[in-house]
């Protein structure tokens, strides 16, 4: 299980995309997160939770607009508020205390990590765009069928759609996880991490950054 396995993990921002050279004069096409202000607020045990893990809080937030049951969580792990509180399962949550801040170099250059993010949302989309279904031919007397999606099932038996019929709907916004990214470099001066590639959402969207799963010990 992905739980029994020591995970490092970052909160952060997506700011854009970049590019960089590498040591062998290539460019690097690379995401800019801001990891700046991560804090840990809580530390899950097995005895008193059930489980292990560590909470971290990301982003600033006015103390007014704080309930008083977060102001309080927040109060007793000696931090001051932040906008968004992940949970993130791993081994070694003994090894954390709440207050305790997490920098950019919680990442090293080369590491592998896993980036969790909710994805651009497209609008209603049909089953083309969606899906990627085969559009029907546009002549030999086909009127208006290019982009229909033809059948959803037959008459008599079953007699009603299947459930996870591929059929048109709301494309997008939804939680997607890319694996095996590379961390080209981590500044810890400007709390940024630079990932190879790209990662789930729009600008300004808040992504997990945690150490790759697949081949963890």
């Amino acid at each position: 299980m992905t739980s029994n396995i020591n995970r490092t993990a970052l909160v952060g921002k997506k700011l854009g995309m970049s590019q960089i050279w590498d040591e062998n004069g290539f460019f690097v096409p690379v995401t800019l997160v801001d990891v700046s202000t991560n804090v840990v607020t809580a530390v899950k045990s097995e005895d008193r939770d059930g489980y292990k893990a560590v909470q971290l809080g990301y982003g600033a937030i006015d103390p007014t607009k704080v309930t008083k049951p977060l102001a309080g969580h927040f109060a007793k792990a000696g931090v001051t508020p932040r906008r968004h509180l992940v949970e993130v399962r791993t081994e070694d949550a003994g090894s954390y205390q709440p207050g305790q801040e997490l920098a950019a170099d919680t990442f090293s250059d080369g590491d592998q990590v896993d980036v969790t993010g909710t994805t651009k949302g497209k609008g209603f989309a049909g089953t083309i765009k969606r899906w990627g279904f085969k559009s029907y031919r546009r002549t030999h007397g086909s009127h208006k069928n290019e982009r229909r999606p033809g059948s959803i099932g037959a008459c008599a038996t079953p007699s009603r759609v299947l459930k996870g019929k591929r059929m048109a709907g709301r494309m997008g916004h939804v939680t997607h996880t890319t694996q095996g990214l590379t961390v080209v470099s981590a500044d810890v001066e400007n709390g940024l991490i630079a990932i190879k590639g790209a990662i789930p959402g729009p600008k300004g969207a808040i992504v997990l950054v945690r150490s790759a799963v697949k081949g963890a010990k």
